[in-house]
């Protein structure tokens, strides 16, 4: 295991690292962990400000260039010091060859060697395929990456995004609705209970980097104008207030809540004064 700090985000489109995991990637880029992110998808299927078909949208093609190029700058603001595209299919994720994308995403994983790993929990944040598909490959991946014959990296911690009640609120006032239909079924969010939340990562002072971050994902401009709209104590709650669930650990447990991602994995010599 390396000896650096390292923080590895993998998520399903440009823009849920900034609306998902954004405040945390902030806080720890500045305190010195290095920090990666793996994004299955270049958001090919997204609405261009609000338009989802031509003249007003350019095409699956360009849409996803746009957007990868946005989610760059994001991250570039956030601090992310690494960024990989997988290239996989917006809206298809949950049909892609799962033993590749598996593949795909434990080789990133042997390759930069985190201790910690974070990604959407089962429920895909409100029932997103591509947020449940990456969730699943992501947990599959870090065991094969342990179980791996050539250079094999065991992840100390795995943790699953896990808003709470608050932060919805906010969400759906936001974005009005936060939710989305699946073979004619609607799904809606479901917030965690408080006592399931392990982790909450206070973020607070980086809310303006966040929501930079969030601006850099232009073409998705219409579905964030209600944010604008937030008052600045709504968008410190909903950047600046992260929180976890700790699937596994291999250093630490129990009941206490956590403050750090990377608990049990500090040098105790370190926190010394």
């Amino acid at each position: 295991m390396p000896s650096a700090l390292r923080l590895m985000a993998i998520l399903a489109h440009p823009d849920d690292e900034s609306l998902g995991v954004g405040g945390t990637l902030a806080k720890y880029a500045a305190e010195g962990v290095e920090t990666f992110l793996v994004t299955a998808t270049r958001g090919q299927k997204g609405r261009f400000r609000g338009h989802r078909d031509p003249p007003e949208h350019p095409g699956a093609e360009r849409m996803g260039e746009i957007r990868e190029r946005e989610l760059r700058a994001a991250a570039a603001v956030l601090g992310v010091g690494d960024v990989t595209v997988l290239d996989y299919q917006d809206q298809s994720l949950d049909r892609a060859n799962t033993r590749e994308a598996i593949e795909a995403i434990a080789l990133q994983i042997r390759r930069v060697q985190p201790q910690v790993v974070v990604t959407f929990g089962p429920d895909g944040a409100y029932g997103h395929p591509d947020h449940i598909a990456i969730s699943q490959f992501t947990t599959a991946a870090i065991v094969a990456a342990a179980g791996a014959a050539d250079e094999p990296h065991q992840v100390a911690k795995l943790y699953h995004i896990a808003w709470s009640a608050a932060t919805w609120d906010l969400y759906q006032r936001a974005f009005a609705s936060a939710g989305c239909t699946v073979d004619g079924v609607e799904r809606r969010a479901v917030p965690w209970p408080e006592w399931a939340i392990t982790t909450v990562v206070d973020a607070r002072p980086f809310w303006p980097t966040v929501w930079k971050a969030v601006s850099c994902h232009d073409s998705q401009v219409a579905s964030y104008q209600r944010l604008k709209t937030l008052a600045d104590a709504d968008h410190e709650v909903l950047w600046g207030h992260q929180c976890f669930y700790r699937v596994f650990s291999t250093v630490n447990g129990g009941r206490h809540q956590e403050a750090d991602l990377f608990d049990g994995l500090r040098d105790p010599q370190a926190r010394k004064p």
